[in-house]
């Protein structure tokens, strides 16, 4: 009965956690992005035109900002006023350096040609022995390069289960093992503690567990 009760259970939980987490997830961003809202002012809000709040409805909003934020952006006289406003931000201290330091990374992610979060990798971390997976995050750094006997790489090793957060280190290129796994897999299988482990062919498969002779 027990046994039976456990079964049960278990198939439950496999049903109900993935809806439960992926549904906190989902409403845990867009309750961030309904922030915008407070973007408009309290009379067009849709609260005060219709009686009634809209959830979602920042996300609308977010969207349509960060596209026409988009097509100032790239046109002539845009290029000009955010370069004016960059100009600004970069004389204040402090300021200067956390955007300068965000402003960089983005464009380095977002960047077509660039090659951070490109590639899964597999290390030795944290010491000899010990295999880490991590995502290559960029190439030849100057300086950095320059006083190493090797070409390294930079490798960015996430925690687990938060990959937001991790360890920057820097690998000789030839003992960094590039995976075929995509970038997606490498991150479900450092969210799920290694339990999702991604198969790329039928040779990754684990062998089945072979039937005890003698039974009838």
């Amino acid at each position: 009965m027990l046994v039976t009760l456990r079964r049960y259970l278990i198939a439950g939980l496999l049903v109900w956690l993935p809806l439960i987490v992926t549904g906190f997830i989902i409403k845990l961003l867009v309750d961030l992005l309904d922030f915008t809202i407070l973007l408009l002012p309290p009379g067009w809000r849709p609260e005060a035109l219709l009686g009634f709040s809209i959830p979602g409805a920042g996300i609308v909003l977010a969207v349509i900002v960060v596209l026409v934020t988009g097509v100032i952006a790239a046109n002539i006289v845009g290029k000009r006023l955010v370069h004016m406003g960059e100009s600004i931000v970069r004389r204040i201290p402090l300021v200067s350096s956390i955007y300068g330091a965000v402003k960089q990374v983005t464009e380095t992610v977002f960047s077509g040609g660039g090659q951070a979060f490109r590639k899964v990798v597999m290390v030795e971390y944290p010491r000899r022995g010990l295999w880490s997976v991590g995502f290559m995050t960029g190439v030849g750094m100057g300086e950095l390069q320059r006083r190493t006997e090797h070409e390294v790489i930079t490798v960015f090793i996430p925690t687990t289960p938060n990959p937001t957060s991790g360890f920057v280190i820097m690998v000789p290129r030839d003992e960094a093992v590039e995976l075929d796994m995509t970038v997606e897999d490498g991150l479900k299988f450092v969210m799920s503690m290694g339990v999702v482990t991604p198969l790329r062919s039928p040779e990754d498969a684990p062998a089945p567990v072979a039937q005890e002779q003698g039974k009838s």
